[in-house]
């Protein structure tokens, strides 16, 4: 059976595939590096890695090595990190990322209530914009977001739902829908509809050409429907902490209601997001 340290320098050089870059990840020798893959080498029977001058790449052999014990790999090390929490109590640094004004509101309560319970722990706020909501989870820029659900993809994990809103359209101060009371699903046929990135099942079936900015934020999105280039779908408290003087908020009869919760990646779900994510439950919970 290999050791660990063999395949810690394994799955290491295959990322590297440079072994200066592996000693130095590892803050070994790479003298040691060589020493550790040739042995793992003698113990599987066939070489992992080719060698030259110039460069580094994996055998076939090393490439099946790698697929198959990469994702077993990253599970070992997540439930011994989850062990080593649980022994030590709810510690280290918790980020959280959101979106607007309304969500860094919710979550300050949230975090306020969870360092009572963890005071052995910090929690850092990041506002993301939503072309970076699932970069930063998949590449452990945060640990967990407040997102719009349902936020689709493999490996998320949602917790509860906190919020539910009805929804609402943003429009030009002149525009027709402005005078109404309302506006109907069927009408959303009419005009350019404006979103962002993230995915929205119920927005794909009903605005199917809706118009996607995928570097934009709440506010360049606002600032468009404002000037009449499409109409935004939002969330009901977008009328209280974004009022402006072009933009007019028409309830949208017929849509489903908003749904707003904690995201995280499977593989990241310590104890920190666990408590956190109670901790969100809880509050939203709690009479007003």
């Amino acid at each position: 059976m290999a050791e660990r340290r063999e395949v810690e320098a394994f799955l290491a050089l295959a990322g590297e595939l440079h072994f200066g870059r592996t000693a130095e990840r590892l803050r070994v020798s790479t003298a040691q590096v060589s020493q550790t893959i040739r042995k793992l080498e003698r113990r599987i029977g066939a070489p992992l890695f080719t060698r030259t001058s110039r460069r580094v790449e994996l055998t076939p052999v090393g490439r099946q090595l790698l697929a198959d014990l990469g994702p077993a790999w990253s599970a070992v090390e997540a439930a011994l990190d989850r062990a080593v929490e649980a022994g030590r109590g709810v510690t280290g640094t918790l980020r959280v990322a959101f979106g607007d004004a309304a969500g860094g509101q919710l979550l300050a309560g949230v975090a306020e209530l969870f360092r009572r319970r963890a005071p052995g722990c910090e929690v850092e706020f990041r506002e993301v914009r939503p072309a970076e909501v699932l970069p930063w989870l998949r590449e452990g820029e945060v640990d967990v977001v407040l997102a719009g659900l349902p936020l689709g993809g493999p490996g998320l994990v949602t917790g509860p739902v906190l919020v539910r809103e009805t929804r609402f359209l943003a429009v030009a101060a002149g525009h027709p829908f402005a005078r109404r009371d309302a506006v109907g699903v069927a009408d959303l046929a009419r005009v350019t509809v404006l979103r962002c990135a993230l995915p929205d099942p119920w927005l794909d079936e009903h605005a199917p050409g809706a118009v996607v900015r995928p570097r934009a934020g709440l506010q360049e999105l606002l600032t468009l429907a404002g000037a009449g280039d499409g109409v935004l779908p939002v969330g009901a408290h977008i009328r209280r902490y974004y009022p402006r003087p072009d933009i007019a908020y028409v309830p949208l009869e017929g849509a489903p209601r908003l749904e707003w919760g904690l995201v995280w990646c499977d593989g990241s779900e310590t104890a920190r997001v666990r408590a956190f994510a109670e901790a969100a439950a809880d509050l939203v919970r709690e009479p007003a």
